[in-house]
C-alpha cells in the first residue's frame, strides 16, 4: 500500500506520528477539519507496517458516526485507486463491506466494543485509531477504556491513536500514557480559507425556524456557492425543507442529512451540485466534522444541538434541544472555508455567543449507562472498584452505574453478585439498548421474539410517522399496522418504514426467529413490551391520567386512542420529571402483570362492611401500586367468624340484622 503524497497539511505532521507510534505505542493527533488526518494518517500507517515486514496487520479506526464511516472509507479508497471492500472497508451496525485484502477496516455503532469482549487479544490487528474523539460519545469513551484496558494486560504491542480537531490533548495525552506520564502530542496546522462570521441576535417576535430560513435565503442572494444550514433534529430539518420549497428558485435543490436517512439521501446531499445549479443542504450537527460536503461556501447555524438527557430519578432519558458549544459553532462555521473564502451565518447575538458553554459535557456523564454497565460486567468490571482502574478520560457516574446495574439485574442479565447470566450475554450480542434486547431475549415463543424484534426496531429507530411528536398518537400498536403496510396513513415516512424493515430482518438474524413479517396486529404486544420495561408499567388513574409503579405520574391527551387503557407499558416519554408527557406506549392486559411481575407482586387481603354483608377484599399489589382488586362474599372460615364478631362487639346486637318478628322475640 503506497500513495503518493496527497499535498494536505497532516502529511506535514505523519513522521512525528508515526515515530511516536513506532517507539511508544500512543499518539495523540490534533488537526483541523480539512487537514486529512482521518484520511491519510490510517493509510500511512499500514505503509509504515508493511515497510517494518508487518503484512497481516490491520488497522481499525473507529469513527463515532455511521454517515462519517462510510464516507471516510470510500474517501480513502478513491485515493488508493479502487473500491470500499478491498484494502480498505467499513463495518457499521447495517453494513459490511470487508474483503479477504482489506488492511483499514473502518467501523462504528460498537462494533470495536464487541471485537474486544469477543477476544481482548483483538488477534491480527496491529492499531486502533480512535478518531473525531472530541465528540466524547459513550462508544469512543468505552472503546478507548477497553482497548487500553487490553493493551495493558495482553496486547502491550498495539498502537493506539486518538485524533480531533477540537480536543482536551492533555487529558487524553495522560489517559493513553497511564501511568507512564504522557504520551506525545503531534499538533498539526489546516489549511483552510478565511470565513466571515455575522451574527443575528432574534428580535422578540421572530421564530427561530422561520428567522434561519429568511436568512438563507439573503444569504443566498449575497454571496455564491452552495448553503450548509445546521439545525438540531430531524423534524426541524422537514419543516425547514416545506419552507424553503415553496420560496427557492427552480434552479436550486434542497436535500437533507442526518444520520437516520437513507444511504440514497445522504449521498444525494453530500455531493457536488450539478453546472448551473445550487443546492440548499439542511444537516444535523453530523456534518460538523469528518464529512466533507462539497461546494459549501455558505453556512447558516440555528445555533442548537439536539442530545440525550438520562434523569437517574426517573430512569428515563430523553431528547433535549440545547444551545450549541462555541466549539460547535466554530466547527460549523469551518465547514463554509474548506476550499476557498466562506461566510458563516449565527442566528444569536455576538453577546450571547460569549456566554455559551466552551464544550458539550460528554455522553457518559449524560446518558443511560445500562449498555455501559453490561458491557463492563462481561470484561469482568462489575464493582467500581474495578470500573476505577480502567482509563476513562472522564470516568461513569457511581449512581448511574448503580442505577443501571439494578435494572440489568431486574431483566436477569446480571445475577446478584453483578455476574453476567447467560441472559445477559445474549442480549449482549443483539447490539441494542438492554431494554430492547431483554424484550427479544426473554419473550416466551419464536412468534413473540419475532414480534419483540419489530417493537425493538419501532423504539430504537427514528418514528415511522411523519408530524410533531404532541400530534401522534402514542399507540405502538398503530405504528406497527402502518410499518407492516396492513395500515394506509399518509403520515408514513416511507424511509423510516424501509430502514425499520431492514433492521427486523437484522435484528431476527441475530435472534435465529423467522424473518418473514407477519401480518396483523397480535393482543401480545404490549406483554412482549413489557419484558423490557417492566419498571414502565403504567396503571390508569382516570382518563388520560396514569401511574407508574414507582408512585411517578404520566399522561396523555383526552383523545389519545390509549387514554382510556387500564394498563400501559410505556416505551418512551418526554421525561419531564413531574408529570411525564407519554410518546409511545401499548396496552397490556392486567391479568397478564402479576405474572411478569411475580417476583414485586404481593397479594393483600382485607374485610369491609358494605351495610350488613361482610366482603372479602383481595388486591394484588406491586410496590404501593394496586394492579388488580376483587371483592366478593367470603367462605364460612374462622377468620369470617372473628370478623362478624368483632363488629357485633363494635356496635352491638343491632349489627346481626333483626327482623321485626327477632326483634319482638328478644323483647318478650
Amino acid at each position: 500500500m503506497t500513495l503518493p503524497s496527497t499535498g494536505l497539511p497532516v502529511e506535514a505532521g505523519i513522521a512525528d506520528i508515526l515515530t511516536a507510534l513506532r517507539t511508544t505505542r500512543r499518539v495523540v493527533v490534533v488537526a483541523p477539519p480539512g487537514a486529512g488526518k482521518t484520511t491519510v494518517v490510517p493509510i500511512r500507517l499500514a505503509e509504515m507496517l508493511h515497510g517494518d515486514g508487518d503484512t497481516s496487520g490491520r488497522i481499525v479506526m473507529l469513527e463515532p458516526r455511521r454517515l462519517a464511516a462510510r464516507a471516510a472509507a470510500q474517501r480513502m479508497a478513491s485515493l488508493l485507486g479502487e473500491p470500499v471492500g478491498e484494502r480498505v472497508g467499513y463495518q457499521t451496525r447495517d453494513e459490511r463491506r470487508i474483503g479477504p485484502r482489506t488492511r483499514i477496516e473502518v467501523v462504528t455503532e460498537g462494533i470495536l466494543t464487541r471485537r474486544l469482549l469477543g477476544d481482548p487479544t483483538l488477534p491480527g490487528v496491529a492499531g486502533v485509531i480512535f478518531d473525531e474523539v472530541h465528540e466524547r460519545n459513550l462508544p469512543t469513551d468505552l472503546g478507548l477504556a477497553l482497548a487500553l484496558d487490553a493493551a495493558s494486560v495482553v496486547r502491550e504491542d498495539l498502537m493506539i491513536a486518538a485524533m480531533s480537531a477540537t480536543v482536551d490533548a492533555d487529558a487524553f495525552a495522560a489517559v493513553l500514557a497511564g501511568s507512564e506520564g504522557s504520551a506525545p502530542v503531534v499538533r498539526v496546522d489546516g489549511r483552510t480559507f478565511p470565513v466571515e462570521i455575522h451574527h443575528h441576535g432574534l428580535r422578540r417576535e421572530q421564530r427561530l425556524l422561520e428567522a434561519t430560513a429568511d436568512m438563507v435565503l439573503t444569504a443566498m442572494n449575497g454571496d455564491p456557492g452552495d448553503v450548509l444550514v445546521f439545525l438540531p433534529g430531524i423534524g426541524e430539518i422537514r419543516r425547514m425543507h416545506t419552507m424553503l420549497d415553496a420560496r427557492v428558485g427552480p434552479h436550486v435543490d434542497v436535500f437533507e442529512l442526518a444520520g437516520s436517512l437513507s444511504l440514497a439521501e445522504q449521498d444525494a446531499a453530500l455531493a457536488a451540485s450539478a453546472p448551473g445549479r445550487r443546492r440548499i443542504v439542511l444537516s444535523t450537527d453530523i456534518a460538523e466534522t469528518s464529512l466533507t460536503v462539497e461546494g459549501i461556501r455558505i453556512v447558516v447555524d440555528a445555533g442548537q444541538a439536539r442530545v440525550p438527557r438520562f434523569d437517574a430519578r426517573t430512569g428515563m432519558t430523553r431528547l433535549t434541544t440545547i444551545t450549541a458549544s462555541r466549539a460547535s459553532a466554530d466547527q460549523r462555521a469551518g465547514r463554509a472555508g474548506r476550499v476557498e473564502p466562506g461566510v458563516a451565518h449565527r442566528m444569536w447575538s455576538r453577546g450571547e455567543h460569549q456566554t455559551r458553554r466552551r464544550e458539550l459535557e460528554p455522553e457518559i456523564l449524560q446518558v443511560d449507562l445500562a449498555g455501559l454497565a453490561l458491557d463492563l460486567a462481561l470484561w469482568g468490571a462489575r464493582d467500581d472498584a474495578a470500573v476505577g482502574q480502567m482509563s476513562f478520560v472522564d470516568p461513569p457516574p457511581r449512581r448511574g452505574l448503580d442505577q443501571a446495574r439494578m435494572l440489568l439485574t431486574r431483566l436477569g442479565a446480571l445475577d446478584a453478585h453483578g455476574f453476567p447470566t447467560e441472559i445477559g450475554r445474549a442480549m449482549a450480542r443483539l447490539g441494542v439498548h438492554p431494554r430492547l434486547a431483554a424484550m427479544i431475549v426473554n419473550a416466551p415463543s419464536e412468534s413473540q421474539r419475532s414480534l419483540a424484534c419489530e417493537i425493538a426496531a419501532l423504539v430504537d429507530e427514528r418514528d415511522v410517522v411523519r408530524g410533531r411528536p404532541d400530534d401522534l398518537a402514542s399507540d405502538l400498536g398503530w405504528r406497527l399496522e402502518i410499518a407492516r403496510g396492513d395500515l394506509s396513513d399518509e403520515r408514513m415516512d416511507r424511509g423510516a418504514v424501509a430502514t425499520w424493515r431492514r433492521r427486523v430482518e437484522d435484528l431476527r438474524r441475530r435472534s435465529d426467529v423467522s424473518t418473514t413479517l407477519v401480518t396483523g396486529i397480535t393482543t401480545d404486544l404490549g406483554t412482549v413490551l413489557a419484558h423490557g420495561y417492566p419498571d414502565r408499567i403504567a396503571l390508569r388513574r382516570r382518563r388520560g391520567q396514569f401511574q407508574f409503579l414507582d408512585g411517578s405520574g404520566a399522561w396523555l391527551p383526552d383523545d389519545d386512542p390509549l387514554a382510556d387503557v387500564a394498563v400501559l407499558v410505556v416505551a418512551d416519554t418526554d421525561g419531564d420529571r413531574r408529570r411525564a408527557r407519554i410518546r409511545r406506549a401499548a396496552a397490556v392486559d392486567p391479568d397478564a402483570i402479576p405474572d411478569l411481575l411475580a417476583d414485586a407482586t404481593t397479594t393483600v387481603t382485607s374485610w369491609s362492611w358494605e351495610g350488613d354483608d361482610l366482603m372479602e377484599v383481595i388486591e394484588r399489589r406491586i410496590g404501593s401500586v394496586v394492579v388488580t382488586s376483587t371483592r366478593r362474599r367470603p367462605e364460612p372460615t374462622p377468620e369470617v367468624s372473628a370478623q362478624v364478631l368483632a363488629r357485633v362487639r363494635g356496635i352491638g346486637l343491632p349489627a346481626l340484622g333483626w327482623t321485626p318478628d327477632a326483634s319482638s322475640l328478644r323483647a318478650r
